[in-house]
């Protein structure tokens, strides 16, 4: 573990390592098996329902979701196809107290509870706001399968996991314990954290290789500006703005667009682009992971709390190895490649290839860009991340994994390694932050900004900026927007404000037939059925060709004709 803070889940995580005072843990002969139980003695005036004993030597009547953990190392003697079950396992894994799960004496943050003599055990040990909240990641994650997209039941109150266990009582007077903010102020369902829809991770390691390879260029021209000097900011064919130094050298970050603010602070700034959560405040899948587990569930990973340490007083240490780390990183990294399902129905075909066309038209892809190339075999996912945060494993910390992100040896579909080098991901985004919203009074505003240090001025004066939401697999997706709170793809088109009210407002002007259309190419983009080989199918999951030739020409000529009108 490396000393410091990371930005997590919008908090800033704090890494605490020694056990509270009324706690005294004697280790016990360490089990073959890494995250092994510790026998810890517990105040029983502080954990009066807690009940934790040496890990068993049968497992005849243990309750554990993962019989045995990963050494650290052993990830890189396995096969890929062994690596990736054990990441799912990992990640559809219902965790028990017997195991680790649940924090007892930590919030989903990482840091102490506010108030150390009310610890999370029974009744108090799951609470939907404040979490933990969920017995497994595809609880959440789980359409159409484990990794995918959640129903409005799933939606997570981001940032509520800086209180001990929410209750909204007024008398409660001790700040973040469970009714009042950082501020001294009453917390509301509405206002205690950002309710978020659950997003699916299909395609998501051709997603971080596409951040990766756009921060390594974005630093490279910043690594080029000496004092007094100024360059545009672009990659991929993505314009971040104009980074910019003062005569003394210090940095001037007011033209930079797009970006995260914790990637615009520090000498220089990093200028990382995180691709994951909604506000773009998440690097890589192994932050993302790490973070998830110990919030969600609180199994607590060895690298992001400690080796042997045990904050969370539950009587476990190194809940997760590394290498449990790296494996259920990877199981998502591979996931299938969301793809197109278009009926054998003549007047749908129409639609969809008229609707796409629209699509350009109305500007909706001037954000919304259909494809982003990775190039340099960015196809080949390498983990770790190496502009991972702290609390979250670097290369040469662990061994580096790599996979063949378009092998046909991994969940289909998968995109074809390209000839020419260059592979087009068609994930529909610029992976670039905007504000879609129409000031403090939109209700699509949130509350709470993610991105700004916890309990400052900023961090309540909420956020209306939004990474571009990747539409690949918008298709199934049962609700739209950050939020989830609405049911259509119509809705979430016409609630876009802010930078997008001109596309918008496009939208609005089209007839309502031209709409329609709009909507059929949409609802064309989705996560196919498991064992899809093609990227495109019909209704019955037969590869197709598409688009036909002839009238690609025809709608590409009409596409521009109506650009022209619009531009008038």
């Amino acid at each position: 573990m490396r000393d410091g803070h990371a930005a997590g889940d919008g908090v800033v995580w704090e890494w605490f390592t020694p056990h509270p005072p009324m706690i005294t843990s004697i280790p016990l002969p360490r089990a073959k098996a890494p995250g092994a139980a510790r026998l810890c003695l517990v105040t029983s005036l502080l954990l009066p329902s807690l009940s934790v004993s040496a890990a068993p030597t049968s497992s005849i009547g243990r309750e554990v979701a993962v019989e045995h953990h990963l050494a650290d190392g052993e990830e890189a003697t396995l096969p890929i196809d062994s690596l990736l079950a054990h990441g799912e396992l990992l990640f559809t894994a219902n965790w028990t107290h017997q195991e680790g799960g649940g924090r007892p004496l930590t919030k989903g943050t990482g840091a102490p509870l506010s108030d150390p003599s009310s610890p999370l055990v029974f009744p108090r040990n799951f609470n939907r706001v404040s979490a933990p909240d969920a017995n497994s990641c595809a609880g959440c994650h789980n359409q159409p399968g484990p990794g995918g997209a959640g129903d409005i039941v799933a939606n997570v109150f981001v940032l509520g996991q800086r209180f001990d266990f929410a209750t909204f009582n007024p008398e409660d007077l001790v700040p973040t314990r469970g009714s009042l903010d950082e501020g001294g102020m009453l917390a509301l369902l509405e206002s205690i954290g950002n309710s978020r829809a659950t997003l699916g991770m299909h395609g998501s390691g051709f997603i971080e290789m596409l951040a990766r390879q756009m921060t390594a260029e974005l630093q490279a021209i910043r690594d080029g500006i000496g004092p007094g000097g100024s360059a545009a900011l672009e990659s991929k064919g993505v314009s971040f703005g104009v980074l910019a130094r003062h005569g003394d050298g210090s940095w001037d970050t007011g033209g930079v667009e797009g970006i995260a603010p914790p990637s615009l602070a520090g000498d220089p700034p990093s200028l990382v682009i995180r691709p994951f959560h909604q506000v773009g405040n998440v690097v890589s899948l192994r932050q993302f992971s790490n973070n998830a587990f110990n919030h969600h569930h609180g199994i607590q990973a060895a690298e992001r709390f400690g080796d042997g340490a045990d904050p969370d007083g539950d009587g476990f240490v190194d809940e997760m190895t590394r290498a449990d780390v790296t494996a259920v990183t990877l199981f998502q990294a591979t996931l299938a490649v969301p793809g197109r399902m278009i009926p054998n129905d003549p007047e749908v075909e129409a639609a969809v290839l008229k609707g796409e066309s629209l699509f350009q038209a109305v500007d909706c892809a001037s954000c919304h860009l259909p494809s982003l190339p990775l190039d340099d075999g960015g196809w080949v996912f390498r983990e770790p991340n190496p502009y991972n945060p702290p609390g979250n494993a670097l290369p040469g910390e662990v061994p580096t994994i790599e996979v063949d992100l378009t092998g046909h040896d991994l969940p289909t579909p998968r995109l074809e390694r390209p000839r020419t080098g260059v592979l087009e991901v068609p994930a529909y985004t610029d992976l670039k932050l905007h504000d879609i919203t129409d000031g403090p009074d939109d209700p699509d505003r949130e509350g709470l900004d993610q991105n700004a240090g916890p309990s400052s001025e900023n961090f309540f004066a909420g956020n209306g900026k939004f990474l571009t939401r990747k539409l690949w697999d918008c298709g199934r997706k049962p609700n739209y927007f950050h939020h989830g709170k609405y049911t259509t793809l119509r809705e979430a088109i016409e609630a876009h404000g802010g930078e997008a009210t001109a596309s918008a407002d496009a939208y609005r002007a089209l007839p309502p037939a031209d709409q329609d259309c709009v909507i059929e190419f949409l609802k064309s983009l989705r996560v196919l059925p498991q064992g899809c080989r093609s990227r495109v199918v019909d209704e019955r999951g037969r590869p197709r060709h598409w688009p036909p030739k002839a009238q690609r020409r025809v709608d590409a000529a009409a596409g521009n004709r109506l650009r022209r009108t619009l531009r008038r």
